[in-house]
């Protein structure tokens, strides 16, 4: 394989020399083998990229003061570079974090496009503007304004579909930004540079900066910024929350997960069997609305058990660039290393393993573990409560359905949910009674005009929908006598 080399950033529409002479190296999951380099940006790089955008943004002409007609314009011509892009897009996520190849083409090579257009046709439709009668008299116009300069902080795991969950509201409200991509998917962040220099894209309406936990820490607190919109753990998550409340900066956080599908005893798993299988285990379980705690009903526990035990074990496990993997390596040693504690942990609490639980026998290298399933777990253990981030699914029995609903409340996340039921109305009922910020029946989707986000420990505000849009907007009432 070709290795992929940077020397420069993105930075004020153009490549721009580092400020420091240290380079994030990147390592295949699959090879365990160096496959490139970028530059590792600094405090003066962020310097730099705040400073460009915040110009950029207080231009009396600039972005922030087009029309949605002309905004629109400059970003569906990004769209059309990022679609050029999105067959390389996906083949270098692939290489960096495992994503099955199927999985980042349906969305790491065609999401960011689907959503720039999105963001950029809601804002030509007119969502901004309204005038309310005043109570007193005179009227009210109420305006909602670009909020500024963002800080857009990335995780590793689905890097494309989340920095555009950010970028396109944001670029499409008038927002510029500053954007900083994980340290382990750093090269798709590089095609973004690249289309966003195709697409004619204004100096400093984005900047790219790829550094470590310290430097995103530094482009928190900058004074430039005006809003952060972070992506990443519940740990991390609240460094920044206490950052943000400090400054009184407005933030948006989507966070950890701990999901629970709730199987009733109507159900029959064999008829939504990829459906169920993409919202427990897709992308090698490195996503943080999967589903991994499987509720089941004592009434047909042997049965789904062993449906689910079936589906595990009949997932091929191998290289992510070929189209019939189903799981692939995780994104690094240290990841897999945590997965197997967790496996360790299970294990050593007694709860019985009837898929996986290994790192398959006919794979020498690369950062593989087997999708796993312990059932007769209690909800109260330590692999039901904490986000492991890797393929492994617990079981529980229930009741009846208020204890299947108090289990799946019983978590201190709150991000994602599904319901598995052949009545979807009575899956919709259930559906209303957990408490969490998106839940599906007999399937699980992250829909571009649905709102997205948590509750509790699982974060912060929306994304996706107008509400993502609303993020990026500060609202303002002119008051007009009569």
């Amino acid at each position: 394989m070709t290795e992929i080399q940077y020397d420069t950033l993105y930075i004020d529409g153009a490549w721009a020399q580092p400020q420091g002479d240290d380079l994030i190296a990147v390592r295949s999951p699959l090879s365990e083998q160096h496959i490139g380099s970028v530059p590792r940006g600094t405090e003066a790089d962020i310097d730099a990229a705040v400073s460009a955008a915040r110009r950029a943004f207080d231009d009396p002409e600039g972005w922030s003061t087009w029309s949605p007609a002309r905004r629109g314009e400059v970003l569906d011509a990004f769209a059309t570079e990022l679609e050029k892009r999105g067959d390389e897009t996906a083949r270098r996520v692939t290489i960096q974090n495992g994503m099955p190849t199927t999985v980042a083409h349906g969305i790491e090579a065609v999401f960011p496009a689907i959503l720039v257009r999105y963001y950029a046709d809601l804002m030509r439709g007119g969502v901004a503007d309204e005038v309310r009668p005043g109570m007193t008299g005179g009227s009210t116009r109420v305006v909602h304004d670009p909020t500024g300069v963002v800080a857009a902080i990335v995780p590793w795991n689905v890097p494309q579909g989340i920095t555009f969950l950010k970028l396109a509201p944001a670029l499409a409200a008038g927002c510029t930004v500053v954007l900083k991509p994980a340290e382990e998917t750093v090269f798709d962040a590089f095609s973004v540079a690249e289309a966003a220099i195709a697409a004619g894209l204004p100096p400093g309406v984005l900047n790219i900066v790829p550094a470590g936990r310290e430097v995103g820490a530094y482009l928190v607190a900058h004074p430039g910024v005006d809003k952060v919109s972070f992506t990443g753990s519940t740990a991390a998550g609240r460094s920044i929350a206490e950052t943000c409340g400090r400054l009184l900066r407005p933030v948006t956080l989507e966070l950890g997960g701990k999901s629970a599908a709730i199987v009733l005893d109507d159900a029959d798993l064999s008829e939504h069997s990829e459906a169920f299988f993409s919202a427990t285990l897709l992308n090698n379980g490195q996503i943080c609305w999967l589903n991994t705690r499987i509720l089941v009903p004592e009434s047909n526990y042997t049965a789904v058990v062993d449906s689910v035990t079936d589906m595990v074990k009949s997932l091929k496990i191998g290289n992510p660039l070929d189209a019939s993997t189903h799981i692939g390596p995780l994104v690094s040693a240290r990841q897999r290393d945590r997965v197997e504690g967790y496996i360790a942990k299970g294990r050593a609490d007694g709860f019985e393993v009837t898929a996986g639980g290994g790192r398959p026998s006919d794979l020498d290298t690369g950062w593989f573990v087997e999708p796993t399933v312990f059932v007769g777990v209690d909800n109260s253990a330590t692999i039901a409560q904490e986000e492991i981030f890797g393929p492994i699914l617990t079981v529980t029995p229930y009741r009846d359905e208020d204890d299947a609903i108090a289990i799946a409340n019983d978590s201190v996340y709150g991000l994602g949910g599904s319901v598995w039921t052949s009545d979807p109305a009575r899956g919709e009922e259930i559906a209303c009674r957990i408490r969490t910020g998106t839940v599906g029946i007999n399937a699980y989707s992250n829909d571009p005009w649905a709102p997205f986000g948590g509750v509790k420990a699982s974060g912060l505000g929306r994304e996706l929908g107008p509400e993502g849009l609303r993020s990026f907007q500060n609202v303002k009432s002119i008051y007009r006598g009569a």
